[in-house]
């Protein structure tokens, strides 16, 4: 039997560690999900290529990843990277890929395996770059021009032939931008000092073309530029923080049950809409509340929403545009070389318009030990949910927790019966609805605020959450994603002493594998303070502890975009 897609990218994981390892020569560095840590700590791997998501059907993808990750920690000394790292934003950002070249130019010939490897991983992250239209972009299309010419000197390794057509006008405005540098980034490449210089020369005539435009107009509109969606593939600061990993482990229980994961009974379940357990006069209290705190963290949502657009869509048939001097022959403007012959305009072009086809859920863990966070994830999800709505996405927030501690009613049905041996799930399972796909922002801002009220967060049963908010989005087309987020294990105090500690975790587990072999929807975890690769191998960690602020915004944006 083929193993499961989790099980499998966490043996290729491990296998790449492994190789990562033994190339750098430092023994502590490991994946937690799909980011590479030392420790506890994570490392940065700024250049864009770095970071595949992960196909098992593309495995040297993959270890062409790993192999450019153990080059960096071989070749590049850090103090001495940071001392000549731009401070611009554009400037770092070529600084960065040239750096990432040099070191993977310098893998020994007899290596041919890794060579091959770096190469197909470029190769790679090229087709990806180009199939997300962002060369239909002025910006998108210069960086990826200069990416290409720049690995083509480094390397000495040809661009391919549909490549240097692509790229061919562009190229040829470039080259005397240039100027003198190109050549002497590979002679100096063995000199991490004398490459940086010449290094910094590019990165600072590449990044003058790279600042925003103007905004002439006042509209603020740069939904046309490909840099913002491009940015985000970039990863340039470490982690400060340590963060604690989530402590799982697989159930015995779970194991011994031959029909799997069990509900002693669902007699008291229920899906509630927040409006029904919040008094109307206090929801609008804490919607007050919660506007206040976004106005303070100073967040910009409509820059947000076009961000989410240039990451969300996509490129539609929109009829044509005729008069045109190139493109498609206007078969009704024929005529006209007759009685027109130097006429030139004889030609049509399809129209194209962007549109984004995608459901964004946000699933929020509504235990205990949410409580002192529910503002920020109220700030995140509801700025969130108002940029979709601008780029024209579907956006569902839900919760989950239990409508009593202990096992309620399902706890005392157990005793009655005469406690049988694994009873499985036993609680009181409570969802909660605070903005359906169909309900505009505008509509559902109270309902949002709901968050802020304290006694909805009980225990939480999160392996059913994610199959129920899965569901809810069965019936749309396009991209689906969800968001889950939380600070902990799943953790039912009745559950845990009816069966074993591990019950609700090994259940989660088997949740989220089966979505992701399924493949229906893209299930990823945001921890609140705690890191949820044992859940989630799509996670990242967020720290919450000064509010939402742009930093956390940019961290799910950037899991969007990979």
């Amino acid at each position: 039997m083929r193993p499961s897609s989790v099980r499998h990218r966490q043996e290729v994981h491990e296998l790449c560690a492994g190789t990562i390892r033994a190339l750098a020569g430092q023994a502590e560095l490991h994946f937690r999900g799909p980011e590479l840590h030392r420790g506890h700590r994570r490392v940065p791997m700024p250049a864009p290529h770095l970071h595949p998501s992960f196909d098992g059907a593309d495995f040297a993808s993959f270890r062409g990843a790993a192999d450019g990750m153990a080059s960096r920690l071989l070749h590049t000394d850090p103090a001495l990277h940071r001392s000549l790292c731009p401070d611009d934003t554009a400037g770092r950002l070529i600084f960065e890929i040239l750096e990432q070249f040099r070191v993977e130019s310098l893998a020994a010939d007899a290596w041919s395996g890794v060579r091959a490897n770096l190469a197909h991983r470029f190769a790679q992250w090229s087709q990806d770059y180009v199939a997300s239209g962002l060369t239909e972009t002025v910006h998108g299309m210069l960086l990826f021009t200069v990416t290409q010419m720049c690995r083509a000197r480094i390397t000495a390794e040809p661009i391919p032939e549909a490549t240097e057509d692509l790229i061919e006008s562009t190229r040829f405005a470039l080259a005397s931008v240039l100027g003198g540098h190109l050549p002497l980034l590979r002679r100096t490449r063995f000199s991490q000092n004398d490459f940086g210089g010449h290094a910094q020369a590019v990165a600072e005539l590449i990044g003058r073309h790279l600042e925003p435009p103007t905004d002439t107009d006042g509209s603020g509109d740069d939904r046309r530029d490909g840099r913002a969606a491009f940015s985000l593939l970039f990863d340039f600061d470490p982690d400060d923080e340590t963060f604690t990993t989530a402590v799982s482990g697989r159930s015995r229980a779970l194991g011994e049950c031959g029909d799997g994961y069990r509900v002693f009974t669902r007699a008291y379940d229920e899906t509630r809409q927040i409006a029904s357990l919040v008094r109307p006069e206090l929801l609008q209290d804490y919607r007050r509340r919660l506007d206040l705190t976004i106005d303070t963290q100073r967040l910009d949502v409509r820059k947000l929403g076009r961000q989410l657009k240039a990451l969300l869509s996509k490129p539609v048939p929109d009829g044509w545009d005729g008069g045109r001097e190139e493109g498609y022959i206007d078969g009704r403007r024929l005529a006209q070389l007759v009685t027109s012959p130097t006429e030139r305009r004889l030609f049509r072009a399809e129209r194209t318009e962007p549109q984004t086809d995608t459901t964004v859920t946000f699933l929020i863990d509504c235990s205990g030990s949410m409580k002192e966070f529910g503002e920020p994830v109220a700030v995140l999800v509801d700025v969130f949910a108002r940029a979709l709505e601008l780029a024209d996405a579907r956006c569902e927030i839900l919760g989950f927790t239990t409508a009593a501690w202990n096992g309620g009613g399902a706890r005392r049905d157990w005793l009655r019966s005469g406690r049988p041996r694994n009873p499985g799930r036993l609680n009181e399972v409570r969802q909660l609805v605070f903005k359906d796909a169909e309900t505009s922002w505008r509509r559902a801002r109270p309902a949002i605020a709901g968050l802020l009220k304290n006694d909805l967060f009980k225990e939480g049963v999160d392996g059913e959450a994610v199959d129920w908010a899965c569901s809810r989005m069965r019936g749309t087309q396009g991209r689906r994603l969800l968001f889950v987020i939380s600070d902990g294990s799943p953790l039912d105090g009745a559950t845990a002493l009816a069966n074993d500690e591990f019950y609700l975790d090994h259940h989660l587990q088997v949740v989220v594998e089966r979505h992701e072999d399924e493949r229906a929807v893209e299930v990823y975890g945001l921890g609140v303070g705690l890191d949820l690769s044992p859940y989630y191998d799509r996670c990242r960690t967020l720290d919450l502890s000064r509010g939402t602020n742009s930093d956390v915004i940019a961290d799910v944006l950037s899991m969007i975009a990979h």
